[in-house]
């Protein structure tokens, strides 16, 4: 059985289809992947033994920024995406069984699948990513900000937006391939089976008419690497500290800052992750400790709260070791929605990144380290489950063998 597994965007959006990838090898499966062509990417994937076809632009050079590209030039970037998949996933996917496609930015991925008759899964990582009378649509950079309160009509416009985007680029496409046109391009990519890469505790799925959710629980790996040295000496000098780390995004400057300054108002140390942001807050104190890229599955246990952007990676790492968080979301994608998701299992407090306070700050990181807060966090840990890219590739492997008799 061959797989291609097929995603574009930041760390966190290639990670979990790394973890996929593991598991489909260890039933015997060989796997590829399509995939930013970023070094680090790159250099994970060889490590694997999984093949890249790289397809678009460096993520990492796109977000150098201190701020997101204009929307002309997302909505040139996105139909250049279409382009290069339509280029590059064909020879990807010859003798592959299945393409699983993580994202909305994966538009040609069903169109490849159908044209070369190989099965299509889609996967995304948060619910909020999937229509639901239940939850708006997430932010989308560069669109417009539909003007509803009706969550139907928001659902609706979103889908607009979508076709405005795709529609004529995807179409197309497939009519050079001898494919029908579609008409909704949104409802097209997610199926109407489309997978959810979520923890059903900690981000679970409402069921909802039209949709068949087939949700696996999150997909990561172990990650056992020691801590390094000088961050190992750091824990052991002191009491735990509060972590801060923005992952692949790039806050507004002062954000890292003022939150550094929040945590010490409490009387915690701190430790700043760097990040593709290359934060250094390093002031002379020895309250504050910058470091690089680390183990957080060996870290979280041992720090007293995380500070963070409302990844999905980040927070189920951070409610697995029972850590209380502090979510600054960077209004973008999934990031308001765990924030949410945070708050209302009150296991520690969600802001809103662009109205940013000092006062909401101090009383945000108050509340993530009152020992009530940590109880609650504690409690949940053991109920956010580990297996979730296991269970999807036996799911994978066991729908081919019953397809295929085999």
């Amino acid at each position: 059985m061959r797989v291609l597994l097929s995603t574009y965007g930041t760390r966190g959006d290639v990670e979990p289809l790394v973890a996929l990838a593991v598991r489909l090898q260890e039933l015997g499966v060989e796997v590829r992947m399509c995939a930013p062509p970023d070094e680090e990417f790159a250099r994970r994937l060889a490590g694997l033994g999984v093949e890249l076809f790289p397809v678009g632009r460096p993520v990492r050079e796109m977000m150098r920024g201190a701020a997101l590209p204009s929307a002309a030039d997302l909505s040139r970037y996105r139909t250049e995406m279409v382009d290069a998949q339509f280029d590059v996933f064909p020879t990807a996917v010859d003798g592959c069984d299945v393409l699983v496609a993580a994202g909305l930015a994966q538009i040609a991925a069903r169109s490849v699948a159908e044209a070369a008759g190989v099965r299509y899964v889609y996967v995304c990582y948060a619910a909020v990513n999937l229509p639901s009378p239940y939850h708006a649509p997430p932010p989308r950079p560069g669109w417009p900000e539909p003007a509803a309160d009706d969550v139907r009509t928001l659902w609706e416009l979103d889908a607009r937006n979508v076709d405005a985007q795709f529609g004529e680029p995807l179409n197309g496409h497939r009519a050079s391939i001898g494919l029908p046109p579609v008409d909704n391009v949104r409802d097209h990519v997610y199926s109407d089976r489309p997978w959810l890469a979520a923890d059903p505790v900690l981000g679970p799925w409402r069921a909802t008419p039209g949709l068949d959710v087939v949700q696996t629980g999150a997909w990561n790996l172990p990650d056992e690497r020691p801590l390094p040295a000088d961050l190992s000496a750091f824990l052991d000098a002191g009491g735990p500290p509060v972590y801060v780390g923005f992952g692949s995004m790039r806050p507004a400057p002062d954000i890292a800052r003022r939150a550094v300054e929040a945590i010490r108002a409490q009387g915690h140390r701190v430790l700043v992750s760097r990040g593709w942001a290359d934060l250094d807050l390093a002031d002379g104190r020895d309250d504050c400790l910058a470091i690089g890229e680390v183990s957080h599955q060996s870290l979280f246990g041992r720090v007293a709260a995380v500070v963070h952007h409302g990844g999905a990676g980040t927070t189920v790492t951070a409610a697995r070791a029972g850590a209380p968080q502090v979510v600054i979301p960077l209004q973008l994608a999934d990031n308001p929605y765990w924030a949410g998701q945070v708050a209302d299992l009150e296991i520690g407090a969600a802001l809103d990144g662009p109205t940013l306070t000092d006062d909401s700050l101090n009383v945000a990181v108050k509340t993530a380290l009152a020992p009530e807060t940590r109880a609650r966090a504690e409690a949940l840990g053991p109920r956010i489950r580990t297996d979730g890219a296991a269970v999807a590739a036996r799911l994978l492997v066991e729908a081919h063998t019953d397809h295929s008799g085999h």
